[in-house]
């Protein structure tokens, strides 16, 4: 009996918790839980790369042809094709990250009961969390690979720095798999996914995928500044153009503002998941 009601206590501190978590295997079995769900679904679970894919087809490769060069990084001409992949591709990253933490979530939340049966283990809230955030980060790195390798295989591609385009995608997959997770636990009905699609699309059209930030105006820029999505189109930019040089910094604060967030984004699920089911 003390035993669990040891394990109902919640750790003190971020670091304490993300340290158990990590040390322990009960996250890892969560994961295995899902991939082993997911080996008939794998249509499903591939499909969410085709979106910005098609986006690339039709607005990069089509719509490029009129378009012309357009400023990339550093203020060079690069053309349109080249300016809209690396939006995409961070496109590609958070939508993977953002379907399973927080449609799949809700469902096993509310409806599978999943995580009720979960938590009768020794598993703990944290556990938990880092468990879902991890399997969203394996499928938002799927969707980053899938689409990197298109733009390696349509010449989109001119630079080494490139090869640091994946890990910069996984760390926008962590930022939005734990913003998304967090915010699932408040919601209450299918209902308030509209309020996900609301924070989705902006981001989407607005984070200077397709367009220069030098386009909307001064106050504009400041919100879209503020987005993690834009961090995340302006770091992968940066790294297929070749732009790193004069400004490493700038991609460290970026990619410091968007681990920043993922882990406060693990903290709070993981105390969520324990207030709504330990509570």
């Amino acid at each position: 009996m003390s035993s669990v009601a040891l394990r109902m206590l919640p750790p003190t501190g971020l670091l304490v918790r993300l340290r158990r978590a990590g040390t322990d295997t009960g996250s890892l079995r969560l994961i295995e839980r899902h991939a082993r769900a997911y080996r008939r679904a794998w249509v499903v679970f591939v499909s969410g790369v085709l979106e910005p894919l098609f986006y690339l087809l039709s607005v990069g490769l089509g719509l490029g042809v009129l378009v012309g060069k357009v400023p990339g990084p550093g203020g060079q001409l690069i053309p349109y094709r080249e300016f809209v992949a690396p939006g995409l591709l961070a496109v590609s990253s958070m939508n993977g990250a953002m379907y399973d933490s927080t449609f799949n979530v809700f469902f096993r939340l509310k409806y599978a009961k999943l995580y009720d049966a979960v938590l009768a283990t020794p598993m703990r809230p944290a556990q938990v969390a880092l468990g879902e955030i991890g399997w969203a980060l394996i499928r938002g790195t799927i969707y980053a690979i899938a689409f990197t390798l298109v733009m390696l295989g349509l010449g989109l591609v001119h630079s080494p720095w490139a090869v640091l385009s994946v890990p910069v995608a996984v760390l926008i997959a962590f930022a939005f798999a734990a913003i998304g997770m967090t915010g699932t636990t408040y919601m209450k009905s299918w209902q308030d996914f509209d309020y996900v699609i609301l924070a989705s699309m902006p981001l989407f059209l607005f984070s200077a995928t397709f367009y220069p930030l030098s386009v909307y105006p001064r106050p504009a820029q400041v919100i879209i500044e503020c987005t993690p999505l834009y961090q995340g189109v302006v770091m992968l930019r940066d790294l297929t153009v070749g732009v790193v040089g004069p400004a490493p910094l700038d991609l460290l604060w970026r990619a410091a503002y968007l681990a920043a967030l993922g882990l406060a984004g693990l903290y709070a699920s993981g105390r969520r998941i324990g207030k709504l089911l330990l509570v």
